[in-house]
């Protein structure tokens, strides 16, 4: 009898990070939902949420401070832990009420974790709110590790925030992909020695094509194939 060895995924051992907002979840309508709820509490108009999604992506304080200037009225830092409270309190409330994956998300990681990929998300989000939105998206139990700033030595771009996430999942940087939307995400994946595939859709200030990168994907059905290709040599 012959016993023929097991089949392998092309993507066996290899780690796959993703940034969370604005790359896997397009969350802008929540968070500048729970922005512009504060604003008016403080008798401000509301920002409109295509110019305000560029804000996002530095965590709560900044946006916090960028929306109060942008409202013409910079926050006193006295009162940032006040407002950083209400604002955390406003968006566990309806953290994934408008909150959605991007289109084809789900079906990429499908795709990958049928050729052996493992998958974390590496994100400036505190992790507790970064596991609530996937949470309450359903989508928590595909990752082997959610890391958000508090877990690592420090936030992105310092590449042990992407190397703590992938080592958590025992996985190998040598074998590791970072996705993100970002400068953040870019740097970070640069400095740790990471392929970088960036997407146009999500919240940065600087165009994905002006920033580092190996790869930028319009649609997340491309995804597969690109990490196949980066990781092909690996």
């Amino acid at each position: 009898m012959i016993n023929n060895p097991p089949l392998r995924g092309a993507l066996d051992g290899c780690t796959i990070a993703f940034d969370l907002d604005g790359t896997l979840v397009d969350s802008a309508p929540d968070l500048i939902g729970t922005l512009n709820i504060i604003l008016a509490e403080h008798g401000h108009p509301a920002l409109p949420l295509e110019s305000a999604r560029d804000m996002i992506g530095r965590g709560a304080k900044a946006l916090l401070s960028r929306g109060f200037t942008a409202a013409g009225a910079a926050i006193d830092q006295a009162h940032m832990p006040g407002l950083f409270e209400r604002f955390l309190d406003i968006y566990l409330g309806r953290i994934a009420e408008e909150s959605r994956p991007f289109e084809g998300v789900e079906a990429a990681l499908d795709s990958m974790a049928a050729q052996g990929a493992i998958f974390v998300v590496c994100t400036n989000k505190r992790t507790d709110l970064a596991v609530a939105l996937l949470d309450a998206l359903g989508l928590t139990h595909r990752f082997a590790a959610i890391v958000g700033p508090d877990l690592a030595p420090a936030a992105k771009p310092d590449p042990r925030h992407l190397l703590t996430a992938i080592a958590l999942a025992d996985g190998d940087p040598k074998r590791a992909l970072m996705v993100g939307d970002s400068i953040s995400d870019a740097d970070a994946g640069r400095a740790a020695g990471v392929p970088v595939v960036l997407v146009p859709f999500g919240y940065t200030e600087i165009p994905v094509a002006e920033l580092p990168h190996d790869a930028i994907i319009n649609h997340f059905s491309d995804l597969p194939q690109v990490a196949l290709t980066l990781l092909a040599s690996t």
